[in-house]
């Protein structure tokens, strides 16, 4: 286990819509203002998941009012990927961009490969199975790398 915050960190994955804001939501939820906290895609093509939305509120995590972005939105907006102290990316395609961006940065990207739940399961309790798996590895792999969570 890692101990300490970084000061920011951003999660990432390929559509801002499942993954990458279960773990900011996570991260704002378990530790609060002690660490700034955003998310992007490698694409802004998908509004928010309402699967992810609904394991995350399980949890006390509200997720209904995340806006997806991607890298580039966040270029264009004037946020730099190099301000953040540590990039998590969690598929493969954002790792390959967060890698391409930060590449003159000196930042740490760590790749955390975190199940992709989407299209997995028949029916409605097959699918929140699935986000849930999805969202206990991201919940275990935070506190794995941050500690037990400060705020309650």
């Amino acid at each position: 286990m890692i101990t300490g915050l970084p000061q920011s960190v951003l999660f990432c994955c390929d559509h801002n819509a499942v993954r990458s804001p279960m773990a900011e939501g996570m991260m704002k939820k378990f530790y609060g203002q002690e660490t700034y906290v955003q998310s992007a895609g490698v694409f802004n093509d998908m509004e928010i998941d309402g699967f992810s939305v609904a394991v995350c509120k399980e949890l006390g995590i509200e997720l209904a009012r995340h806006r997806s972005r991607s890298f580039d939105e966040m270029q264009e907006w004037g946020d730099d990927l190099s301000a953040f102290d540590l990039v998590v990316a969690l598929s493969p395609a954002s790792q390959r961009r967060a890698l391409e961006l930060t590449r003159y940065a000196h930042l740490d990207v760590v790749y955390w490969p975190i199940l992709d739940p989407t299209g997995l399961g028949e029916d409605r309790e097959d699918k929140l199975r699935s986000y849930r798996q999805a969202r206990d590895q991201i919940k275990g792999r935070i506190q794995e790398r941050f500690g037990p969570p400060s705020v309650v």
